[in-house]
């Protein structure tokens, strides 16, 4: 099934449909996507890196989920798949995806989904609108980044904090100082480097496309990303896709702050799901880049709008005993399935 899932849009297979080696699934994955050309026009991935995602989904290997959920962000121009982060924008379409493909039973009027992301070793329970036991796309939730409206798909996450680095703040700190920079480093979910758009001589309020042509605030914020790789345990990072870099800026469309997230090396139109929570919860945490310019509260449950170029991103937080820690992250997407059928692949039997 090709789904729409949030913001972005990835083919979903079955793993029992794909080669058990990896080597010989990672093929057939980038030949049906198309690689090697920034277009991907002789495959069917969308020539972005929003376009161009992955989602392998099997039947829970423990009674701890219903779903085992690998995500694969393609790299068409480097034929590779790159597996080092997950995608929670993709994760709103697994929950419907293993319900249609029988892997979950459906209830009325809704069905909880737990979701292992296989990639973070972190758990998701998704609840999905299922009247009459099936499950239904049409609804009136909008998401900003999504023309139209769809029905909601409620994500709740627990337990991420450090899924990808080993802990919320890698470093142990909340700010560290980067090639000259004040940087926070931070993994509630996605291993992220927050940057003060200002110290990089940049609002934080221009286009995506304006970042984009700005090579040297590119070549800066990737050099100040390679040096962050290892400080947040993720090793040598240039050929990975996290850390993510957000630059933050005083909120002024009545959120907690402004954003603008670079995937790595493009500037995103909006900001992934578990990005947001990242960069959410540097907003509660006193002495990070964002702290100040977000002003957020100290209340145990809150929720924090995240603005970004085309809209906003309210995560709810519910905050732990301690400083700093947080037990859940709540908040709504909403999904469409775009096609069932067989992708024809170069090379292999249809």
């Amino acid at each position: 099934m090709v789904m729409r899932g949030g913001t972005s849009k990835g083919a979903f297979f079955l793993a029992s449909d794909l080669p058990a080696d990896r080597g010989e699934r990672d093929r057939l994955i980038l030949a049906a996507m198309g690689h090697g050309d920034a277009r991907q026009i002789d495959g069917i991935g969308g020539g972005n890196p929003l376009t161009t995602k992955v989602a392998i989904v099997s039947p829970g290997a423990s009674a701890d989920a219903d779903v085992d959920y690998l995500f694969g962000q393609v790299v068409a121009m480097e034929s590779r798949v790159d597996y080092s982060p997950t995608c929670g924008n993709i994760l709103a379409g697994v929950g419907p995806f293993a319900i249609e493909r029988g892997i979950v039973a459906a209830r009325d009027p809704e069905t909880e989904v737990r979701i292992r992301m296989v990639n973070t070793d972190s758990y998701c329970t998704a609840v999905v609108r299922t009247p009459r036991g099936a499950v239904t796309y049409d609804g009136d939730t909008r998401i900003s980044g999504v023309p139209g409206t769809a029905a909601p798909v409620l994500l709740r996450f627990s337990d991420i904090a450090g899924s990808t680095c080993g802990a919320l703040l890698p470093t142990g700190a909340a700010s560290d100082l980067v090639d000259g920079v004040r940087v926070t480093c931070i993994d509630n979910g996605m291993p992220v480097v927050l940057i003060r758009a200002e110290d990089l001589g940049v609002t934080g309020y221009e286009a995506p496309a304006a970042l984009d042509a700005n090579a040297a605030l590119k070549e800066r914020i990737e050099r100040i990303r390679r040096q962050a790789g290892p400080l947040m345990k993720l090793g040598d990072v240039a050929a990975k896709v996290v850390p993510k870099v957000t630059l933050v800026a005083k909120a002024r469309d009545g959120g907690v702050i402004h954003t603008r997230t670079f995937i790595p090396r493009v500037c995103h139109e909006a900001i992934g799901v578990l990005g947001a929570v990242s960069v959410a919860s540097a907003c509660a945490i006193e002495g990070s880049v964002a702290a100040d310019l977000a002003g957020a509260s100290h209340r145990r449950e809150q929720d924090l709008s995240v603005e970004h170029p085309s809209g906003e991103f309210t995560v709810r937080l519910t905050l732990g005993d301690r400083v700093g820690e947080f037990t859940s992250a709540a908040l709504v997407r909403t999904v469409r399935a775009l096609f069932r059928g067989r992708v024809l692949v170069p090379g292999h039997r249809s």
